[in-house]
């Protein structure tokens, strides 16, 4: 491609050098960069790419993106006011606008978007409109369903315009993209020209990146702003916000007696839930197989985007009743141990809370709760968390969670502080134990018949970030194996030609 037409499209501010030739590639990162790339220099949170500009030009770059002019780079440069926006308009134009041959739906919120996004998927996927998707644990091209091994939620415009444009490839008609607030408040969905937009609900979350919970708010109404069709929660305690951000159509889903799509006579059992909705023009029940009362809204926003989609809600709800659930997200491990060990993503406030009072109505006996927190995220959910599982759980055992460069004996502190002031006792109902795979050990030692562990906060990632960079972790992987030290399982439990027998509860 041209130059002088990526110049076009991007429209800088203005034009140091004359930007001449043939553009081969496009690039972020300066080990990337390869021989007539455009470079862009975007400031990062730990650095910042204009530092590398040099770097970029030495290995070929034509020319670069900046933000602010450098002295004497040795290519010519398109000074702009947000490199991230002029990376996310290049690569719009350099996979020919894929979004434009894509019906794009995004879902955002604080929890429950992966499991709403592989709902909406697998709705589209029964009415015959071939989605593609791309959420935290799976990305979906075409009809093969991959896991997504990068730990961001919303790549960058490069990566992300360019999944879209291999699913325009491929055949998808339709791409149901999990949006994170990273995502919408640094421009990296720009372009995505969504469709749709399905709103989860609003939490404490973040707030080290937004600083405060109405930025936070204000980056999940971005996709409301550009949606001509926005899916609600009315029981969210941001929905009148939210609202007023709504250009066009409004569907609204909770038990509200407001709500567009409202549910009632609620059964929420173990195993999953069953309920009434009454819809525009539609009523009737939703069986919802996968565990939990958070599901159940969940599943009445996949519903009730289904509805505002225009699909026959009886192929909608009949798709909910067989639909399959999202690894890490309330996964049991069992070895035949004569009491549950459940894995969840679980890693803010409201969500440690919401997994704790679902799990404990069918724990018939003792509720043991491994979790950490997230090292240079946000410091105030800390204590909160510590609070609610000092609160709601009958054992809190506080562990690591991805510390990157942090102390993790000071970020368990201020987790364990938190469950202290709610009366919590070390070495009774509270143990910080620093390295996670001891203290899985320790809660699965802690287990007696009957008793739920809920290891909460790693859910489906497969690394660990310490401070020396990123190791090896399977949360999953890593239960089974300390089961498996602790005796499980028993011999008791295996058959004469060797099968397990079901005996957990």
């Amino acid at each position: 491609m041209g130059l002088g037409a990526m110049t076009d499209r991007i429209g800088p501010d203005r034009v140091v050098g004359v930007p001449l030739g043939e553009i081969t590639s496009l690039a972020y990162d300066s080990r990337h960069v390869e021989p007539g790339a455009l470079f862009f220099a975007v400031p990062g949170e730990h650095t910042d790419g204009h530092l590398y500009v040099t770097d970029a030009v030495d290995a070929g770059a034509r020319a670069v993106v900046v933000q602010q002019e450098l002295p004497a780079p040795g290519a010519p440069q398109l000074v702009v006011a947000n490199s991230r926006y002029a990376l996310a308009d290049a690569a719009d134009l350099w996979f020919a606008e894929p979004s434009r041959h894509l019906a794009t739906i995004g879902v955002t919120g604080t929890n429950g978007k992966t499991t709403v996004t592989s709902l909406c998927a697998q709705i589209l996927a029964s009415a015959g409109q071939r989605p593609g998707l791309l959420g935290t644990v799976n990305i979906q091209v075409g009809d093969e369903l991959q896991e997504n091994l990068a730990r961001a939620t919303t790549p960058e415009a490069l990566e992300l315009q360019e999944l879209l444009a291999r699913m325009v490839a491929v055949g998808n008609q339709t791409a149901v993209i999990e949006t994170s607030s990273h995502g919408l408040a640094l421009g990296r969905v720009r372009n995505c020209r969504y469709r749709a937009a399905v709103l989860t609900n609003l939490t404490h979350e973040h707030l080290e990146f937004h600083g405060t919970f109405e930025a936070y708010r204000d980056a999940k109404a971005l996709l409301v702003d550009e949606a001509p069709l926005a899916i609600l929660n009315r029981d969210d305690p941001s929905w009148a916000v939210l609202r007023e951000h709504a250009r066009d159509r409004v569907l609204s889903y909770g038990v509200h007696e407001e709500a567009d799509v409202r549910a009632s006579e609620l059964r929420v059992r173990s195993d999953g839930s069953h309920l009434a909705v009454a819809a525009p023009g539609w009523s009737g029940t939703l069986d919802i197989p996968l565990p939990g009362s958070f599901n159940v809204e969940n599943a009445l926003a996949a519903f009730t985007f289904a509805v505002g989609w225009g699909i026959d809600p009886d192929l909608a709800a009949k798709t909910l009743a067989t639909a399959h659930g999202v690894a890490g997200r309330m996964e049991r491990v069992d070895l035949g141990q004569p009491f549950s060990v459940v894995i969840d993503y679980a890693h803010s406030p409201d969500a440690i809370e919401k997994m704790l009072r679902v799990l404990r109505p069918i724990t018939a006996g003792r509720l043991i709760v491994l979790f950490g927190s997230a090292g240079e995220r946000d410091l105030l959910k800390r204590p909160e968390m510590g609070r609610i599982a000092a609160e709601l759980a009958d054992l809190v055992v506080v562990t690591d969670e991805d510390p990157r460069g942090e102390d993790p004996e000071e970020i368990n502190r201020q987790i364990a502080d938190g469950a202290r002031a709610a009366s919590a006792k070390d070495d009774e109902n509270l143990w910080v134990i620093n390295d996670r795979r001891a203290a899985i050990a320790h809660a699965i030692g802690l287990a007696q018949p009957a008793d739920t562990v809920l290891l909460a906060g790693k859910g489906h990632e497969h690394n660990m970030f310490v401070a020396s960079g990123s190791v090896w972790w399977d949360e999953a992987e890593v239960a089974r194996q300390e089961l498996h030290a602790a005796g499980y399982p028993r011999t008791s439990d295996v058959t004469e030609d060797g099968a397990r027998q079901e005996s957990a509860p």
